[in-house]
């Protein structure tokens, strides 16, 4: 169908009777509906390995699924039985489940890099602890940030730095400062200038780019100079560069590191992970202050964790990771392909790490546009392609590959229209999709 075809009444009704009840009428920003084209904006009944059907009944083949959470496909099976198997034994006591030894054993053996880990059940608190961890180590009170990374916490000394900062303190802003990535000079530079100040440096280790030659290396090296925490956020990064995380694959080991998304196939499990020396500040073998690190109620559901078990299984045993990068390698090439022989190859851009894709949609000018991102996505939508990104799942074949290749290059012919016209605008039919961090609704 064409994309005024694709009507969504069902999903239409369903987004209101969200906004009616959810702040954003979404649980996570984004998802929400205003990253998708008005009216466009499917709400999903169910998923089975690469594929989601809306509540209208229209199937997608889908990828970022679940904001690059879902790498294995929804409900694999080897999860899914895992998490059964927990379940009906019971899912959170007074006291540590066995699960929990487990689960931390299996961790610490597919990232060796690591010493001890704790489990939680979100990022954002991962990381928090992360920063409050070197905190307590260093007695220091800055965080330094690396500013070309999207996403680190919604905790006050990241959300601060947004354009989304309403609701922070001032002083607790201060606190934040930002280094760039790839620049050993700048952050030696920061380093000096706020001298016995900083903390931690936190980064992901790697993103659209490969970190240039010797850099991570670098930034091992100024950190242990200057005296504070190396901390590799590691939600996007792990698993998907290696089992081990991009510290396995590139040899850099930091001190702190956390991981997520791919960790639990969607089940709700995050880790922090790191030297044991900093991490068991926050325990209760040692002389000092305690550290409140992470106390979670839920963080140790033993179903989560026994689905992190099964994905460490199955990432190690079926060789995902070298899955993952293939079928990104084929897709972008289809893609790129695809896009250049409908004369948009300079427009429609492909960005990352095979096991990552991101796409960028660039206007007449070559400069970033949401509006013709709209056009786009409506046109993927139109052909059932769910693709906020083009980051894989495992559960791919050739036919999804080859039909989003299909839908991608009927999308580009109308970008051609648009880019000829120089006004996307009669394609988007309503308001462009807009960016997650900006100041106002």
């Amino acid at each position: 169908m064409n994309a005024e075809e694709l009507g969504l009444p069902r999903s239409r009704q369903a987004n209101e009777r969200l906004h009616a009840l959810v702040p954003g009428g979404a649980h996570t920003y984004a998802k929400g509906d205003d990253q998708y084209p008005e009216n466009l904006a499917p709400v999903i009944s169910h998923g089975r390995g690469a594929h989601v059907w809306d509540v209208d009944g229209n199937r997608y083949v889908e990828y970022g699924s679940g904001l690059r959470s879902v790498s294995l496909g929804h409900a694999h099976p080897r999860v899914t039985e895992a998490v059964r198997r927990e379940v009906d034994r019971g899912s959170n006591f007074v006291r540590p489940s066995i699960v929990e030894v487990d689960a931390a054993e299996r961790f610490l053996a597919t990232v060796p890099t690591a010493e001890m880990v704790k489990f939680a059940k979100n990022g954002s608190d991962a990381t928090t602890a992360a920063v409050r961890l070197a905190r307590a180590a260093t007695g220091r009170p800055r965080v330094a940030v690396c500013a070309d990374h999207p996403f680190f916490s919604v905790d006050d000394w990241f959300i601060g730095t947004t354009p989304m900062s309403a609701g922070i303190p001032a002083a607790t802003n201060e606190l934040t400062v930002a280094f760039p990535y790839g620049d050993l000079a700048a952050t030696e530079e920061l380093l000096a200038r706020h001298e016995g100040e900083v903390a931690c440096l936190i980064l992901e280790p790697a993103t659209h780019t490969e970190p240039p030659p010797g850099y991570l290396a670098g930034l091992r090296e100024l950190a242990d100079r200057h005296g504070c925490v190396l901390v590799f956020d590691e939600m996007i990064t792990g698993f998907r560069w290696s089992e081990a995380g991009a510290q396995g694959l590139y040899g850099v080991v930091p001190d702190l590191s956390t991981f997520g998304k791919a960790l639990g196939n969607g089940f709700a499990v995050a880790a922090l992970a790191g030297r044991r020396e900093l991490m068991e500040l926050g325990g209760l073998r040692h002389s000092g202050d305690r550290v409140f690190l992470l106390s979670t109620t839920h963080g140790a559901e033993t179903h989560a964790l026994a689905a992190a078990m099964a994905v460490q299984g199955t990432y190690v045993e079926e060789g995902v990771t070298a899955r993952l990068h293939a079928l990104g390698d084929r897709l972008a090439a289809g893609v790129r392909e695809a896009a250049a022989s409908m004369g948009v190859g300079d427009h429609v851009v492909v960005r990352g790490r095979a096991s990552n894709l991101a796409f960028a949609t660039l206007d007449e000018n070559g400069q970033p546009s949401q509006r013709y991102r709209t056009l786009f996505l409506r046109q993927l939508l139109a052909g059932g392609v769910l693709a906020p990104s083009f980051v894989v799942s495992s559960a791919l074949d050739d036919a999804d590959l080859d039909h989003t290749v299909d839908v991608v290059a009927e999308a580009c012919a109308v970008y051609r229209k648009a880019l000829d016209a120089a006004d996307p605008t009669p394609w988007m039919a309503g308001r462009p999709v807009k960016p997650v961090f900006r100041r106002l609704v």
